[in-house]
């Protein structure tokens, strides 16, 4: 393994944290402790659950984890006290991953929002919504904008210039306040899945043109290979050779281009989602249940609010990290270099 393709700790580290994120996502019925929008009217605002690991000796009786059940004291404010007894911890429980022996105890990993439902729960089912809206998204624009872009390159002359005038008009317009215009047009009674399909598309549309331009720049250059020019001169037709030698010519700047696109959807999602465009309560993505963190107030007194804008935080890294590797990889012109 040479240099330029050994994998870093910190792309091994993204690697292990989106296949976590991912599982988790697709599995969330299993490792969230509750249902998304189940409320506990008892504990509001309730801090994370200090988890312990109990003494090797017990794990046979007692388990491997156990907490200390929350109180919330009379009067005002919302304090809340911990309790002595200890509750016990349980794996693979009434078909949770980890939940509390008792099935009247609670446990909140990452706390409470204001009407006691619990954000691990809520941040898992999320995950569904903002992790899939990267993948489909990227999906759909590099679909378009390949297919797009690679005709144009190859067709050249004026269906050329009226493609790339489309894109540059595309291009033109202030991307983030286009999509606020956009989104905002969709109608309120629509369900949760058909907000998600409506935000996938219109993030899709705004940033199909970008890609396709720099797509048709290459396929300039590469319909004058030898091997294209050796296929057209053997009688190929024109749609053989763009699918067949053409387009994959461009996969090693694709696969790049997709994975470190995929965080500028997840933002986008997020950023609707928070000003109450997008996903909508009681359903869950990493946006909405960043919207109590809009209160500094809030923040102040409950922290914990703020776990949703961690994930966004790590899985943006995570495929930074891992973009950055697979460029260094695929990049022919990093390999003369460091060849």
């Amino acid at each position: 393994m040479t240099a330029r393709t050994r994998m870093s700790w910190p792309v091994i580290a993204s690697i292990a944290i989106l296949t976590v994120l991912y599982a988790a996502a697709a599995l969330a019925p299993l490792v969230a402790p509750y249902d998304y929008a189940q409320q506990n009217r008892d504990f509001p605002n309730c801090p994370p659950s200090p988890t312990r690991v109990n003494p090797p000796h017990l794990w046979t009786s007692a388990g491997v984890l156990y907490t200390h059940p929350f109180v919330l004291t009379p009067g005002q404010g919302r304090r809340y006290t911990v309790g002595a007894d200890e509750v016990p911890l349980a794996w693979f429980t009434r078909g949770v991953l980890l939940t509390t022996r008792d099935p009247a105890a609670r446990v909140f990993l990452l706390g409470t929002d204001g009407l006691g439902r619990d954000l691990f729960s809520r941040i898992v089912y999320g995950g569904r919504v903002s992790l899939t809206v990267g993948i489909l998204g990227v999906a759909i624009s590099f679909t378009i904008g390949l297919a797009v872009g690679a005709l144009a390159g190859y067709v050249g002359g004026r269906f050329d210039g009226a493609v790339m005038r489309g894109t540059e008009v595309l291009m033109s317009l202030p991307s983030f306040y286009f999509l606020l215009a956009l989104a905002a047009v969709i109608p309120a009674s629509l369900s949760s899945a058909e907000t998600f399909v409506m935000i996938v598309v219109i993030m899709s549309f705004i940033r199909w043109a970008g890609f396709a331009r720099i797509i048709r720049g290459m396929v300039c250059s590469i319909r004058e290979l030898e091997y294209v020019q050796s296929a057209r001169a053997l009688g190929a037709t024109r749609t053989r050779i763009i699918v067949r030698h053409v387009v994959p010519a461009t996969f090693g700047y694709t696969i790049v281009a997709a994975t470190l696109s995929i965080p500028g959807f997840i933002l986008g999602e997020s950023a609707l989602s928070l000003l109450g465009l997008g996903i909508q309560e009681p359903n869950a993505s990493w946006g909405n249940l960043l919207a109590d963190a809009q209160n500094v107030q809030s923040v102040a007194q409950f922290p914990w609010i703020l776990a949703p804008g961690l994930f966004i935080f790590l899985t943006i890294m995570a495929f930074n990290f891992l973009g950055d590797y697979l460029r260094d990889v695929l990049d022919p012109r990093s390999a003369g270099v460091n060849g």
